[in-house]
């Protein structure tokens, strides 16, 4: 059997609408950390300190920062049951594939790392990946259970962390961290040695958050998509389903209070305000997908649907793609305009991208039928090499 002769299985585009949604979130918070160095050290770079410098700043960390991770962790658990039934359906066996499919993600996310950008996710994912791959037959109720436990967890080490530990026995006094801030950003305007010796630099951070804060979150969060999966949440949506407008009068109220005070408390460098962040960021982000889905389903704003969804169809392709765009417009081997850029312009830019990611997205769409990522990643899954062009429509 020949990938051409297996009928793909209908996609959920609300899905791949809100993969695509909180595809812009991630760059928005990764872009800040690729125009310089002084957010990866928890530092304001004082050239740029005004009231609108800091108005962006503090917008973005109230709806932004912390926020679209946990959404597109859980969007992968869900998709992880649509990789179940995709395997189901071309009469293939699941755990090889799967298994296949998470080294092929931790791969990509080794030469993100290395070649492109340090704060890479892929490399996080794919052992919280084996792990949902584990407990892939495990009870509904079960995974709930673990998914709160690990959330539980994770929230009260922080809260511990924060009342009982003195960071400032180990995090760089301010003086200390600007100089490492202005270093850092002058590695960037360096040539591949430069760039490659700062992402390898920041391995040991990189896996103490994956182990500490970001793994552990990804995998309750995979936990309750993989559970939304086999409940079809975002099957049927008719977009006027009472329960949307509940999660919005809920979730806004609460996860923007929490975002409040994330923000007046330190925003990521104080670990009681990361707490409360951690313990109402869920909400937001749910109330963030009901107003999209809403909105999709309205006949003045489904156009978001359609522009959306070839962005999420195709998320890995775009993920890479963004860092990479990053690299050149950034680095010492692009324009090198790390360290440059206001706030304000950092989230022109970002904007301006992705809107062209979109446009490119559904372009290539029309031709193909897997963006060069998912191509790749498809075809280390299911062991051959996958058609490449979209069977032509039949006409008459």
């Amino acid at each position: 059997m020949t990938d051409q002769l297996v009928a793909p299985r209908p996609r959920v585009v609300d899905v791949d609408a809100l993969r695509g949604f909180a595809l812009f979130g991630i760059f928005v918070v990764n872009i800040t950390f690729m125009a310089s160095g002084y957010p990866g050290n928890l530092v304001i770079d004082p050239a740029f300190t005004s009231p609108l410098d800091d108005a962006v700043r503090g917008l973005s960390s109230v709806f932004v920062d912390m926020k679209f991770y946990v959404l597109f962790s859980f969007l992968f658990g869900y998709s992880f049951t649509l990789q179940m039934e995709s395997a189901a359906a071309a009469g293939a066996a699941f755990e090889p594939r799967m298994l296949r499919r998470i080294a092929g993600l931790f791969v990509l996310g080794v030469l993100h790392i290395v070649f492109l950008y340090g704060g890479d996710v892929l490399t996080t994912y794919a052992p919280a990946c084996l792990v949902l791959f584990w407990m892939r037959r495990c009870r509904d109720r079960t995974a709930l259970r673990v998914a709160a436990a690990l959330y539980g967890l994770v929230l009260a080490s922080l809260l511990l962390s924060g009342l009982f530990l003195d960071t400032a026995s180990f995090l760089p006094a301010p003086e200390v961290a600007q100089a490492n801030a202005e270093q850092a950003t002058s590695a960037m305007l360096g040539g591949w040695g430069e760039i490659i010796g700062q992402h390898l630099g920041g391995l040991p951070l990189l896996i103490l958050q994956a182990l500490t804060l970001q793994g552990p979150t990804a995998l309750a969060m995979f936990l309750l998509g993989m559970v939304a999966g086999r409940r079809q949440l975002f099957a049927r949506v008719r977009g006027d389903e009472p329960i949307l407008r509940r999660v919005q009068w809920i979730g806004f109220p609460v996860g923007l209070a929490g975002s409040a005070v994330f923000t007046l408390g330190g925003g990521t460098g104080h670990t009681l305000a990361v707490a409360v962040s951690v313990a109402t960021t869920p909400l937001l982000a749910a109330a963030y997908v009901a107003t999209v889905l809403r909105m999709m389903h309205s006949p003045r704003t489904a156009w978001i649907r359609s522009a959306l969804a070839p962005a999420g169809r195709i998320a890995l392709t775009n993920y890479l793609g963004q860092s990479a765009i990053g690299l050149v417009i950034f680095t010492g081997v692009g324009f090198g305009a790390a360290g440059s850029l206001s706030p304000l312009a950092t989230m022109a830019l970002a904007l301006l991208v992705f809107v062209a990611q979109l446009w490119v997205s559904a372009l290539w769409l029309r031709r193909h039928r897997y963006g060069p990522a998912e191509w790749i990643l498809r075809w280390v899954t299911i062991g051959r090499r996958p058609a490449w062009r979209t069977l032509p429509t039949a006409v008459g």
